[in-house]
């Protein structure tokens, strides 16, 4: 038996254990200085688990920082992880760490775009973000590189970066060991994206669904969906009173839009539609792609969409087995799975040796998805997190 050292060390006891596959008979999780051990903490703190569902804390594979309240907001949903898609300049992220009480996270710094393109469009885009050769892309890379970033994001649209700018981006970032996340969100710039040899698509098109060619040849490729279905039935759903009053009090941003929607070389097939991107989701796991829940959470006062930290993550799941994935497998895309495929080999699971991100369920999440939501306490590394 080890000695308790802090605060970080308790056993809890009387808990079913998810470990990746199934759930354990109950058993006891034994945690020193804020990581998981294989023998009891002498004098540590006890704590009874009461039956419940011992799971590692949960990774969003989509999120957008603004602040550190977005990261304890997660922390409370048993979001211990986040993987940042997008936030810029580095000071900014570095503001975001080492804050109690709130999620781990990782990030790709700035996501590289053309000039005219709709996300420079409508985003404060920094100068160096906007590429049009391969040779800017590479700068892009290393100037990312730069900032210690942990994976590279790039956004496919159109009008957007062209293929071979967008094969640069790829090139570089994989001769530095560097994962290549890209944006694609309509179908024309879905494919790009594969033809690209992306590691990571984030998003799925509502324009269109995937049909099983696309979705096999993904699978071939050793790609990874990140489908974002919340995100995805947000945008496609119709204008509410909230949406409308943003758009309103942006004419400019609108109007802006519409001028880089018009300068398109390779038109929608059609309007985006919800049931686009859950069919979709559905071809892609028929075909055997990894998916990964992430719920590309964001809040922006300017943008129509808002998608709220945290508790987004729990309707990501729900969507998930919707478009046809099992309870066991949603539960994966937001543990091992991300861990797994993002290199966060400390986490993920719940076995000794990793980080005592844990999220304590009352009710078994294998029977009913929505049971990720009835969570009784969350630990960070360790530290108890307050739920109120």
């Amino acid at each position: 038996m080890k000695a308790a050292q802090d605060s970080r060390s308790f056993n809890i006891n009387n808990v079913r254990v998810f470990d990746g596959h199934d759930l354990s008979a109950l058993k006891a999780i034994s945690v020193s200085g804020g990581v998981i051990v294989a023998s009891p903490v002498l004098g540590a703190k006890e704590i009874n688990g009461h039956g419940g569902v011992l799971i590692p804390g949960l990774i969003d594979a989509h999120i957008h920082l603004n602040t550190a309240q977005e990261l304890k907001a997660m922390a409370r949903y048993g979001v211990t992880t986040g993987l940042d898609m997008g936030t810029w300049p580095a000071s900014k992220i570095s503001a975001q760490r080492g804050h109690k009480h709130a999620s781990d996270f990782r990030t790709s710094g700035a996501p590289a775009t053309s000039p005219g393109s709709v996300h420079a469009t409508i985003l404060p885009m920094m100068k160096s973000s906007l590429i049009s050769s391969p040779d800017e892309a590479v700068r892009f890379v290393q100037e990312r590189l730069a900032e210690n970033v942990d994976y590279i994001k790039m956004i496919a649209e159109d009008p957007g970066p062209d293929q071979a700018t967008l094969d640069a981006v790829v090139v570089e970032a994989h001769r530095h060991g560097k994962l290549v996340v890209a944006h694609a969100s309509e179908l024309h710039a879905f494919h790009m994206a594969q033809d690209a040899h992306t590691d990571v698509i984030t998003h799925v098109p509502c324009d269109a669904a995937l049909d099983d060619t696309a979705s096999a040849r993904m699978a071939a490729d050793n790609q990874v969906s990140v489908p974002t279905l919340t995100m995805m039935k947000a945008i496609a759903a119709p204008f509410s009173a909230r949406v409308l009053k943003s758009l309103l009090s942006h004419p400019n941003t609108v109007l802006s839009i519409i001028s880089a929607t018009r300068r398109r070389q390779h038109p929608s097939p059609g309007k985006p539609v919800y049931t686009n991107a859950r069919a979709s989701v559905t071809a892609l796991h028929r075909a055997g792609v990894p998916i990964l829940a992430g719920s590309d959470a964001h809040i922006d006062p300017a943008s129509p969409v808002s998608v709220v930290h945290g508790e987004a993550l729990h309707q990501e799941l729900e969507l998930l087995v919707e478009a046809g994935l099992s309870c066991l497998e949603a539960l994966r895309a937001a543990t091992v799975l991300p861990a797994r495929y993002f290199g966060l080999q400390d986490r993920g699971a719940v076995e000794g040796g990793r980080r005592a991100d844990l999220v304590l369920l009352r009710e078994n999440p294998l029977v009913d998805i929505r049971n990720t939501r009835s969570i009784s306490a969350v630990w960070c590394a360790g530290v108890l997190v307050p739920l109120a």
